[in-house]
């Protein structure tokens, strides 16, 4: 009875209304249909019932007849353009202007707005409603008229910003001091500023299914690799998520090797860095709502090098390199050498030094990998606290509790002195690094070694150095080697590179800095 009771009920043709309402309710009209009012309300019900979103009915001129209506956000729009160029210009200018003789030079309503009423800059036309509540949400004004199945979108983007300044993390002694901020104009502005050639090329992308973030590939025509551009673009299409609202979310998706320490993206403030990193062929991401912007492709060298090094001699220059080059070792073997030596290899150590240390380790309770271990978690704990705590108290929180801590450590009998010593000089030597992401890899990688250390000694040091070279000489940032002019080994790139800095004389004519 059931299976004919259901035959029955599809042998029954369904009303329209419902045919309808299966039909059209999961795929909403987006084309204009010509009429502004049935517009308005359309694109009103697709933006929601939000506050911010306001709308305006009028009519052009003297014709009550032909009506016209506008949407915008309310804060991310500028009233005073659309008071000033919009409604007034078609509702009061308009008045005198529609009473032309020669009908002939007024072929519709929409040319005769676009070209003679409207004195806005950035005009487009649109005929998805899709894009129309894009342009609402981005801060664009959407006009609709009668008698024109299109949308005119209006730039009327106007919303507060963060004023230009220096760049927190990256700052320098000699060098530019102006930094990107939040919005994405502004980033773009201070790369053209910088190179003013007609070659350079931004594209814009939108990233997000929901948050529909701008994305913006600057590039420089006949210098950059159209392979990599093309890979680029590519990868970021692929990229399917929710929302966007860092680049870092970006860096995660475009980058080659997903399990690895180190970072193979490179990301500063500083447009200068962009800029020289433009002029060699590489890439710049910018991202709306972060004034971070990512570069690529990579080299492990970037991020050992500051944007100083080129307003300074060369010799200085190749000075300071060298220097961070051995802060690096430094940070990253420091307590595991200490370990190493005096678990297992006392007999290094001249024999003076080493009656002082065993002294200072009398009546210490824990081996030295677990005295080493300790120190290094208590000193990122209060790193982590100095970060997160108010900017007042932070700095003074982080020295405090470190002399607090380790005095109080070493009177009662927790840790030595000597290994004190060594986990301080090892967070020195972790600031030297410019790059605050490659300095998070050294902090990872350093409990590593020390493991290696307190099990096998300076063998497992030595093991430990070789898989780190293998696996840098593997790693690839968009198909270039990421230890690149080294592994492949490149001679002309040696004059700048991670050790030196050649005077500009030297280096290749009409080229930048070949690091970025």
């Amino acid at each position: 009875m059931n299976l004919l009771h259901r035959l029955i009920q599809m042998m029954i043709p369904k009303p329209a209304s419902a045919q309808r309402k299966g039909s059209n309710s999961a795929q909403p009209v987006s084309s204009l249909s010509g009429d502004a009012q049935a517009d308005l309300k359309l694109l009103e019900t697709m933006l929601g019932q939000n506050p911010d979103i306001l709308t305006r009915s009028f009519s052009i001129g003297s014709r009550p007849s032909l009506r016209a209506g506008l949407v915008y956000s309310d804060g991310l729009a500028d009233k005073q353009i659309i008071q000033q160029y919009i409604l007034n210009a078609l509702m009061l200018e308009s008045a005198e202007a529609t009473v032309i003789p020669d009908p002939a030079q007024v072929p519709d309503t929409l040319t005769f707005v676009t070209e003679r009423l409207l004195a806005v800059s950035e005009l487009r036309q649109t005929t998805d409603l899709k894009e129309a509540c894009k342009a609402v949400l981005s801060g664009d004004t959407v006009l609709l008229l009668d008698t024109a199945q299109v949308a005119l979108i209006v730039g009327t983007r106007s919303w507060k910003d963060r004023s230009i300044a220096e760049p927190v993390t990256e700052s320098v002694i000699r060098g530019p001091r102006d930094g990107f901020t939040e919005t994405l104009l502004t980033n773009t502005a201070l790369i053209r500023r910088r190179i003013k050639s007609p070659r350079l090329r931004i594209q814009m992308m939108s990233v997000g299914q929901v948050t529909q973030t701008d994305v913006a590939l600057v590039y420089l025509e006949g210098v950059c690799d159209d392979q990599i551009l093309q890979e680029l673009r590519t990868r970021i299409q692929r990229i399917q998520i929710e929302g966007i609202l860092e680049s870092g979310v970006i860096e995660e998706f475009i980058q080659d090797e997903q399990f690895t320490p180190f970072p193979t993206v490179y990301n500063t403030e500083r447009p200068d860095n962009i800029a020289s990193g433009i002029l060699t062929g590489r890439i710049a991401i910018i991202v709306d709502g972060t004034p971070f912007v990512l570069l690529v492709p990579c080299l492990f060298q970037d991020f050992y090098q500051s944007a100083e090094d080129y307003s300074q001699r060369a010799d200085s220059a190749s000075m300071i390199r060298l220097l961070r080059l051995l802060s690096f070792f430094i940070a990253l073997i420091g307590p595991s050498a200490y370990i190493a030596i005096t678990t297992f290899h006392q007999e290094m150590l001249p024999t003076e030094l080493l009656i002082s240390l065993a002294s200072s380790r009398e009546g210490i309770p824990f081996p030295a990998f677990v005295e080493a271990l300790i120190m290094e978690i208590i000193f990122e704990i209060l790193r982590e606290a100095s970060v997160r705590m108010p900017r007042i108290v932070g700095p003074t929180m982080s020295i405090v509790g470190a002399l607090v801590l380790g005095q109080a450590s070493i009177q009662a009998g927790l840790v030595s002195p000597a290994m004190v010593i060594v986990v301080a000089i090892t967070a020195i030597t972790n600031f030297v690094i410019p790059s605050y992401s490659m300095a998070t890899s050294i902090r990872l990688l350093r409990f590593f070694f020390m493991g290696l250390s307190a099990v096998f000694g300076l063998f497992g040091i030595l093991f430990g150095v070789i898989f780190l070279v293998q696996h840098l000489c593997s790693l690839r940032s968009l198909g270039t080697p990421y230890m690149a002019p080294y592994a492949p080994l490149s001679i002309a790139k040696l004059k700048d590179s991670l050790l030196i800095r050649v005077p500009w004389r030297m280096l290749k004519a009409g080229a930048s800095r070949s690091r970025k």
